[in-house]
């Protein structure tokens, strides 16, 4: 048997295909808890987790990212969380990796370990103690043979860079990928300028990912490649966005907007937005596309079956799937079997089905950063009182 082909390889020569989301997915399963967004589901419930990968390895993703999203130890014992302690850093983040490559070695498919922002940058601390939380992670991913690395959601490129240092060291490729949209990191520094700072780090792929959907996605990854290009510098790019539409949010993407988390269903992308994505990505030069919150498996296989070409192969799941839409010919309704085509598709509007919803939301845009007080993190709980300075604040600033 050849050995498998890794990452830098399969992007040398081809498209690599990334998964979906986990922790809203999970969220909405009851295996997750919003706010802390925390992955101790990869010891208390890994059947689900171990479900989900595969469900994403059937839609075609090449790619089993480790569950390790907000896994690091000062997020885990973050306001009230008791991760930390019940279950510890280490021990998430091992049971994370096993899963993921559990599930990927059903499939050929590489396994990725993850890493984010803290609340250790966020709370203004230094760049050592930030990168302490950084290794104690990576030092798992280690152990445990991952394929390569994946920093990403992240706001500020300064932390970003903290963290490609960590994980060049481990001698992985290293995938680096901002949570931001074209306007920018939230210190104010130019998309265009964070992806050569990501790359001059030691990245071998940057790009961005979450916060915003894949088209406003795309117009930062624009940016990004016209600066790369300018500073003469070759990378791969990785886009893996939401999946959710997005083109009210502002700086802070979609945490802003007043449908999040548990309104934001009425954004969600069709499949036939995810064909579209696909392939303007591709067009863009993209080569490691995937995806972030709110990404499916029936999402990841429209990005497959857009690129089955390229790919030579179409995934598991479409033997239940004929490309657009062509298994409603067997739909006993004459109006629906009409609906199989790509034509019909790719021209439908989707209403909401809500007569009073606006199309547009206003988003909350408090303009709080790392390094503004508030914004400092502690291991205690959130107190009542402190919720109710809070919303006094959130009135105050949007004028209310």
């Amino acid at each position: 048997m050849a050995p498998k082909k890794g990452l830098l390889e399969r992007l040398d020569e081809g498209v690599v295909i990334g998964d979906g989301g986990f922790v809203f997915a999970l969220e909405k399963r009851g295996y997750v808890k919003a706010g802390p967004w925390t992955p101790e589901a990869c010891i208390e419930h890994p059947e689900a987790v171990r479900q989900l990968h595969r469900e994403f390895l059937r839609a075609g993703a090449d790619v089993m990212q480790a569950l390790t999203f907000y896994a690091s130890d000062d997020k885990l014992s973050n306001r009230g969380n008791e991760s930390s302690k019940k279950y510890s850093c280490e021990g998430i983040n091992k049971a994370a990796c096993e899963l993921a490559r559990e599930v990927a070695d059903e499939g050929g498919a590489l396994v990725a370990g993850g890493l984010s922002q803290t609340p250790t940058y966020l709370s203004g601390m230094s760049k050592e103690a930030t990168q302490k939380e950084f290794q104690k992670q990576v030092d798992v991913f280690i152990k445990n043979n991952v394929d390569f690395l994946i920093p990403e959601y992240f706001e500020h490129v300064e932390e970003m860079v903290w963290a490609i240092e960590v994980c060049v060291k481990s001698g992985l490729p290293v995938v680096a990928s901002m949570c931001i949209g074209p306007e920018g990191d939230l210190h104010g520094v130019t998309a265009g300028e964070c992806a050569v700072r990501m790359a001059k780090a030691g990245a071998h792929v940057v790009g961005l990912n979450c916060h915003f959907d894949p088209f406003v996605t795309l117009e930062g990854l624009k940016k990004m490649k016209v600066a790369l290009d300018a500073a003469g510098i070759k990378v791969h790019l990785i886009a893996q966005p939401l999946a959710l539409h997005t083109p009210d949010a502002e700086k802070q993407g979609f945490i802003d907007l007043p449908e999040f988390p548990f309104g934001l269903e009425p954004r969600t992308c069709t499949r036939w937005d995810m064909h579209r994505y696909a392939r303007e990505a591709y067009d863009l030069g993209v080569r490691y596309i995937g995806g972030c919150c709110g990404f499916e498996a029936y999402h990841i296989r429209a990005v497959a079956e857009e690129l089955s070409k390229e790919r030579g192969c179409l995934p598991e799941a479409s033997k239940k799937h004929e490309q657009w839409a062509g298994g409603l010919r067997m739909h006993t309704k004459p109006w629906v079997r009409a609906r199989a085509g790509r034509q019909y598709w790719e021209k439908l509007r989707p209403s909401s089905g809500r007569p009073f919803s606006s199309a547009m939301s206003k988003p909350d845009c408090w303009g709080v950063t790392a390094g503004d007080k508030i914004l400092k993190q502690k291991t205690e709980a959130t107190t009542e009182e402190e919720i109710v300075d809070l919303k006094q604040k959130g009135r105050l600033m949007n004028g209310k």
